[in-house]
């Protein structure tokens, strides 16, 4: 090696003003990373909390229009399906509540009788369980990663005892 060649490569070892631009190169995209799961986590946990607490709407009024008798008379809740699904996506002038990217795929009222020493005798609880899918538009940010979630789908569900009309 000829003496200016080591020169020029002590000169370049020296040399530090571009470690900061590296040093960006590097970090920016761990941060990114962080920044996509940051906002995507808000935006499910928002998501989520806004069907529970349609879900929770939906069962409060299931709980008022069964009949209180209704496990002694028989009967369904099946007919309400329309309207619950309704409550938990819509407030009451038609306006969406749901963030666009939750999908409410179903929902399902049910009704168990539970025997007891209560007032009545079975009692009747009512359940409205919801099956919903949360987008992620940040997902495909996180695919650069590794393997990305373009979306979660699971259940909401909430009882509550039907007290009838």
């Amino acid at each position: 090696m000829s003496r200016q060649s080591r020169i020029t490569a002590r000169r370049f070892a020296a040399e530090d003003r571009g470690a900061i631009a590296v040093e960006f190169g590097i970090v920016m995209p761990v941060m990114l990373l962080m920044l996509a799961l940051t906002v995507e986590s808000a935006r499910m946990m928002w998501s989520y909390q806004s069907v529970i607490s349609g879900v929770r709407d939906a069962g409060r009024y299931l709980a008022r229009v069964t009949p209180a008798d209704i496990c002694v008379s028989g009967g369904s809740v099946a007919g309400l399906t329309t309207t619950l699904k309704n409550i938990v996506e819509q407030d009451i002038s038609g306006n969406g509540l749901l963030p666009t990217s939750v999908t409410v795929n179903s929902v399902t009222p049910s009704f168990t009788c539970v025997a007891g020493t209560y007032r009545v005798s079975p009692a009747p609880i009512g359940r409205v369980s919801a099956n919903i899918t949360i987008q992620f538009p940040m997902g495909n940010v996180l695919k650069i990663f590794g393997n990305g979630i373009s979306s979660v789908t699971t259940d909401v569900a909430d009882s509550s005892r039907i007290f009838g009309q």
